[in-house]
């Protein structure tokens, strides 16, 4: 791991603010780890209301998506998608009301404490809750092990440049996520609670030692470095164990969530409300206006650069997520998606263009990767066409941070070839 410069003192002071309505939105039936939503429940020219369920599947894993606004279906039609570039989506006119379905209702303290694990599970299902970290993968299973779990981890690294999501969260919402922590520990029923939070967020570690001091939680501060935030990353500084390869951290009876995630839970059971809005920041040196930001889902990422700009720059550059990996945009009409934890507009001078050269076995990628593989060999084996190889290199334990790309001196895109051959790989097109 290595540190990179940080560039959050553009939001991380910031409070969050709540977006206007959008005068519509695009809902992506892709916003989880799996295959697109594959049953409708509604059809254009159907009037919707704010938390009301458009897409569900009855397969595989999968989590529902929602209405963020109230208003007309006007298409169930191919749109631009952040990562897939496009995706069949549900796009909503807005009424301007913000009508909320009638499912959404608030439920007591003494309610929700007698819910069963069962009960909560339920509801996170219905919610459509994915790891908000950048992952989206289904929190309803991850809440459902195999076997004993023996720690919950609070992920509160966070450790991509920029962004600063998570971050304000916690400092602005600590007692809910500490109520969401709760609602994760009794599901899991763990031997332990660890809080794993980097060292440039004193006012977050304050905080949660306060508030963990109660519950005999442990707060474990990391030295801030990149990838600290991924998943077995943060596992191996907390707990000095390694996921092995091809295995989940569950499997070592360990669960983590992050901060953002966990506060979606405090929602959905306190709430009654689904997973249609979540904290982006919006930063970047062609932005007037750098903000955290509560968006509906949905949303588009000209109206982002609209609610902070006007832009100061032309952007050469938008990224969605953060700048390590996250995914350059084609449109500025892509939508905001579970999975966007920041958008990011970069003039030309911070999007230096080097032609890729050959590789010099010099060994800089390998000596940066977080997870031990050979990057350099796995890209050679890509270049052959020899995916086989490339698996048998460990490409599938690869989690993409880019730091292979970022090190070697030639330049060469390997975290790119890296991720284009596990999505063959994974769609059995070898």
């Amino acid at each position: 791991m290595i540190r990179l410069e940080e560039h959050k003192h553009e939001t991380e002071n910031k409070t969050i603010e709540t977006a206007p309505l959008p005068a519509s939105v695009v809902i992506p039936l892709l916003q989880h780890l799996g295959k697109p939503l594959d049953i409708l429940k509604v059809k254009v020219g159907d009037t919707v209301k704010r938390g009301q369920c458009l897409a569900t599947s009855d397969k595989g894993v999968f989590a529902p998506v929602h209405a963020s606004i109230s208003g007309r279906v006007s298409a169930v039609a191919t749109q631009a998608h952040p990562l897939s570039g496009t995706c069949r989506a549900v796009v909503i006119e807005g009424d301007g009301q913000d009508a909320a379905c009638d499912e959404m209702r608030e439920r007591s303290p003494e309610a929700v404490d007698a819910l069963s694990p069962d009960d909560l599970r339920r509801i996170i299902f219905e919610a459509g809750i994915v790891g908000l970290g950048g992952a989206a993968f289904p929190t309803h299973i991850k809440l459902h092990p195999p076997g004993p779990i023996e720690y919950f981890i609070l992920n509160g690294a966070e450790c991509e440049p920029y962004l600063t999501t998570d971050h304000r969260l916690m400092v602005e919402k600590t007692d809910e996520i500490v109520r969401g922590m709760r609602l994760v520990l009794k599901i899991l029923d763990p031997k332990e609670c660890v809080i794993a939070i980097e060292d440039n967020k004193p006012e977050a570690i304050r905080l949660f030692r306060e508030r963990a001091a109660a519950f005999n939680w442990k707060v474990v501060v990391l030295k801030t470095a990149y990838p600290q935030g991924g998943e077995k990353q943060v596992i191996a500084s907390c707990l000095k164990r390694e996921v092995p390869s091809g295995k989940l951290p569950f499997d070592i009876g360990v669960v983590v969530h992050n901060a953002g995630t966990v506060y979606a839970i405090t929602e959905a059971v306190y709430s009654g409300k689904p997973l249609y809005e979540r904290v982006v920041t919006v930063a970047g040196p062609c932005v007037a206006r750098p903000k955290n930001l509560l968006v509906r889902l949905g949303t588009r990422i000209r109206d982002l650069a609209a609610l902070c700009g006007p832009l100061v720059k032309d952007p050469k550059k938008i990224v969605m997520g953060g700048p390590m990996m996250g995914v350059a945009q084609y449109t500025m009409d892509g939508p905001v998606i579970k999975a966007t934890s920041g958008v990011l507009f970069f003039d030309e001078a911070a999007v230096e263009e080097q032609q890729e050269d050959v590789c010099i076995r010099c060994g800089e990628c390998l000596q940066s990767c977080p997870v031990g593989l050979n990057p350099s060999l796995i890209a050679q084996a890509i270049e052959k066409n020899k995916l086989g190889l490339a698996e048998e290199y460990g490409i599938m334990d690869c989690i993409e941070c880019g730091l292979c790309a970022w090190a070697c001196p030639g330049r060469r895109n390997i975290v790119q070839a890296i991720k284009t051959a596990k999505a063959r790989i994974k769609s059995g097109k070898k």
